[in-house]
């Protein structure tokens, strides 16, 4: 591939794996340069009672990850019961960040989840077109992740469901349990340290050095 460069990459349109959502329902499409601050302002907006999108009057409308249907901004928009976080490849992350945000903001979130693989096409173009070298057309298979937001409840048999709050008993506990060993540690440490100074003194005064001595002359 050293004489050639890319021309283009085009990525292919995914199908939505959430085919019973009402048209209305807000798609954010996160990419690796998004900024979070953007994505969440608008997805609160169209989440939350009281969105703090209110509070920053005069600033921009959200950056170019994201997508929604018809172009039209959020504001004066009623409320959704339901929004989607989309991402590929090094934006995957940045979704799961954006959704946890929402989920903590807006309570009572039911959460579904799809793993899926996204088609990019990269075209190639020859450095020296008098070379006699064709264009190439690779086609690459990227990770994507399409993770629904609910306020109503969903099918929890299908796969990749989350319950809302089941992740906050569990930090909890998981916390308490930090704690736990952390008090557990400095009490077995404070043994230990009592314990071992005893057992050096003891050594200590049991310890011989050197040659035993011999018995003086005319001593049996």
């Amino acid at each position: 591939m050293e004489n050639y460069s890319k021309a283009r990459t085009v990525e292919q349109p995914s199908v939505c794996p959430f085919p019973s959502l009402p048209p209305d329902t807000p798609e954010v499409r996160v990419k690796d340069g998004s900024k979070i601050r953007n994505l969440l302002r608008y997805a609160l907006s169209r989440m939350e009672a009281k969105p703090r999108a209110a509070e920053d009057g005069g600033r921009p409308a959200p950056d170019s990850g994201v997508a929604v249907e018809g172009q039209q901004e959020a504001a004066g928009r009623p409320l959704c019961k339901h929004i989607v976080f989309t991402a590929t490849g090094k934006g995957v992350s940045k979704a799961i960040t954006c959704a946890e945000i929402v989920k903590r903001r807006v309570k009572g979130l039911h959460q579904l989840t799809r793993l899926l693989y996204s088609t990019v096409v990269e075209v190639w173009e020859p450095l020296e077109p008098t070379a006699g070298l064709d264009s190439l057309t690779v086609n690459r298979n990227l990770p994507a992740i399409w993770i629904l937001l609910s306020k109503e409840p969903l099918d929890c048999s299908q796969p990749g469901y989350q319950a809302p709050g089941r992740y906050d008993a569990l930090w909890a506990q998981s916390a308490n349990r930090e704690e736990g060993g952390a008090l557990t540690a400095q009490r077995s440490g404070h043994k230990r340290k009592k314990g071992g100074g005893g057992s050096s003194r003891g050594r200590g005064a049991g310890r011989q050095t050197g040659r035993p001595r011999e018995p003086a002359k005319g001593q049996s």
